[in-house]
């Protein structure tokens, strides 16, 4: 089944220090290494993996794939971290690969020369996904090291625009959303994506909102907390669908009049296989219960998905949606009933 996506490895493959299905230790291993070479000299110095060249990405590279799905043209993995491959030789050219750069969560990507171009790509963003196709949804960039690269998106809204996810809090893209309307909601799809969402609710003043399974202290003051299976609605044309797998508090957002599902880290596509992927070494709660999650997808009427991490999808239509989720969940399925390690319960109902 031909989708219609841009593939790429969705999240970086450390070797754990303890074996652990959460993922939290590659996490912190991958923190620790660019702590330890942000102490060193060698750093921020150019990876020989990059061409020659004015753009080049440093070694504190935590293999987020930001830069490559944004700029695919100019950026690709090399040695586990994000290279320059081709060198940018024009201005719009220019404009790709400064967008790219701005959106590193690290900052690990830099130029020999400075550009002064770099002062209006910076208010490019928040950058249009589809404008013919789903006006009105954007990409935020400035993507947060906090939330280990994830993509932040915002929508324009006539009963007021929603953010979902949160990007590096910065005054520049602050004033260029005061120009699109400001934000009156800020959608949490789960505790791992927060960012500095205080800062941005305190800037725009508007209104959280979160799964009461995913509160924490960091999060603790969100003002509208979701109970129970759902679904719950913003307004007329958003639905918030309680997919809980990856975390106990994971809900997606479903755009209707536009065919639209923020997945958060819920569902995304494998860069390895070019299919759907839940990312199981990520999950918190358990593998059935995010296939369950899944599952619900059936039901809904879409035809992107716009995941936290990972590359973007667009299917034809609902009918090849469908599709690709039935096989991902069958294939699933197979693998449970032949694996000696996982429980026996059937996945499908």
């Amino acid at each position: 089944m031909a989708l219609a996506f841009t593939g790429s490895l969705l999240r970086p493959r450390y070797q754990p220090l303890v074996p652990s299905r959460s993922g939290r230790n590659e996490r912190n291993a991958a923190r620790f290494r660019l702590v330890v070479a942000a102490g060193t000299g060698s750093a921020r110095e150019r990876r020989p993996q990059n061409v020659e060249g004015n753009f080049f990405v440093d070694h504190t590279c935590i293999d987020c794939d930001t830069c490559r799905w944004m700029a695919p043209d100019f950026f690709a993995r090399i040695d586990k971290m994000s290279a320059v491959t081709k060198q940018p030789a024009s201005k719009d050219e220019n404009i790709k690969a400064l967008q790219a750069l701005l959106s590193c969560p690290t900052n690990s990507i830099h130029t020999e020369k400075k550009m002064k171009e770099v002062v209006e790509v910076n208010k490019t963003f928040p950058l249009p996904i589809d404008e013919s196709d789903i006006p009105g949804v954007y990409h935020c960039g400035y993507h947060s090291e906090k939330s280990y690269g994830a993509a932040p998106y915002f929508i324009s809204h006539p009963e007021g625009n929603i953010m979902v996810d949160v990007p590096k809090y910065t005054e520049i893209l602050a004033r260029e959303i005061d120009k699109l309307g400001g934000i009156r909601y800020l959608f949490l799809t789960h505790k791992d994506d927060i960012a500095e969402h205080d800062k941005w609710a305190k800037r725009f003043k508007c209104e959280r909102i979160m799964h009461i399974g995913d509160v924490e202290y960091r999060t603790e003051d969100v003002e509208r907390k979701l109970h129970g299976d759902g679904p719950w609605t913003i307004g007329s044309d958003f639905e918030l669908v309680h997919t809980p797998g990856h975390t106990d508090g994971s809900v997606c957002l479903y755009y209707r009049p536009m065919k639209v599902l923020f997945t958060g880290d819920h569902l995304c596509l494998s860069g390895e296989t070019g299919d759907l992927d839940m990312v199981l070494i990520y999950n918190k709660q358990s593998d059935i219960l995010q296939l369950d999650s899944v599952r619900k997808l059936l039901d809904l009427n879409f035809n992107w998905i716009l995941p936290g991490h990972g590359r973007r999808i667009r299917f034809k239509d609902n009918d090849e949606k469908n599709s690709a989720i039935e096989a991902y969940l069958a294939t699933q399925e197979h693998i449970h009933d032949n694996s000696n390690t996982r429980n026996k319960e059937p996945l499908l109902a």
